[in-house]
Order: C-alpha cells, then sequence, then structure tokens
C-alpha cells in the first residue's frame, strides 16, 4: 500500500505539460524570415543570362553537327556578327580562322533558332 501512496504524491498534474504549448508556438511563428527576393531592377532586365556578347567570338573555329557552343545563323541583312575568314591572326572580333581540330569555338549552323546571326564579308568584320 505504501508503493500505490507514493506513486500518487509525485504524479504531475495533466495541465503542467500544456504550459509549454504558448512558449513553442511564440518560437515558431516568429521566427526570423529571409528577405524576399527583390523586384528585378533596371540592370538585370537589359542583360538577359541567354545572350551572346559577339564581340568574344573570334579564333579558331570548327564547324560540327552535334555539341556546339553556339548555334549560328547566316544571313544577309541584320546580322549581330561580320565574319571575315581569314587565314592567319584570327586576333579580333569577327575573324575566323576554320580548323578541324582544338577549336576556340564550336559552331553549328541552323536555319531556324540561332543564338546569334553572321554575315560572311571580306573587308571591316566585327561587330554590326
Amino acid at each position: 500500500m505504501k508503493i500505490a501512496s507514493t506513486a500518487s504524491k509525485t504524479r504531475i498534474p495533466r495541465l503542467a505539460g500544456w504550459a509549454l504549448v504558448p512558449a513553442l508556438l511564440l518560437i515558431l511563428f516568429f521566427q526570423p524570415q529571409a528577405p524576399a527576393a527583390s523586384p528585378p531592377t533596371l540592370e538585370t532586365a537589359q542583360t538577359p543570362s541567354d545572350t551572346v556578347d559577339v564581340s568574344k567570338i573570334y579564333g579558331k573555329i570548327q564547324f560540327v553537327e552535334h555539341f556546339p557552343d553556339y548555334k549560328v545563323q547566316v544571313v544577309e541583312h541584320f546580322p549581330d556578327l561580320r565574319v571575315q575568314l581569314v587565314e592567319h591572326f584570327p586576333d579580333a572580333p569577327g575573324k575566323w580562322k576554320i580548323v578541324e581540330h582544338f577549336p576556340d569555338y564550336k559552331i553549328q549552323i541552323v536555319e531556324h533558332f540561332p543564338d546569334f546571326k553572321i554575315k560572311y564579308v571580306e573587308h571591316f568584320p566585327g561587330v554590326e
């Protein structure tokens, strides 16, 4: 009998566990939140990540059918880059030396959805 009476004296009242609930709710709902993403600014709106800086496309070029660095459409009017094919010193924008091995860039000629458009010229290569 003594054992039963001591057990009832050390018993915790049921409401004592519920006293922690408001404290837990305060911790959960009032955590500092990460700041929301800022709206796009004028600078980010003008420079999308998918545009190509065609002034950097020069050097040794290899034409490929699969896995190109860039897809290019050859046009006669309104090109993004005027290209001059050279044998030596392809060291300026628009000067391309065609190679079979170890290219600087791999180019695929396409009819639709190019990364940029080119026009072959004899003189004055570069950005339009």
